[in-house]
């Protein structure tokens, strides 16, 4: 798991659904865990529009979740 307001590099599968962490309290960052039933945040289901390497938010705090958007610079 990275630091909190560092973004995670991940691999996305063209097609498959992820739910991306929105709670920060998954064990499973950047990735949801169910961890969220605790809180009342919800993980932010997508698909991947393709095969890529990209960064998600780590600092739960992007515009553009669940990609990071640079936020965590100014944290």
């Amino acid at each position: 798991m990275s630091n909190n307001n560092e973004p995670n590099a991940v691999s996305l599968d063209k097609d498959k659904n992820y739910a991306w962490c929105a709670c920060a309290e998954s064990d499973n960052q950047p990735f949801c865990d169910g961890s969220h039933a605790k809180t009342d945040i919800q993980p932010v289901v997508f698909k991947a529009d393709e095969s890529k390497e990209t960064y998600l938010c780590g600092c739960k705090q992007s515009k553009n979740a669940p990609y990071c958007d640079g936020t965590h610079l100014n944290l």
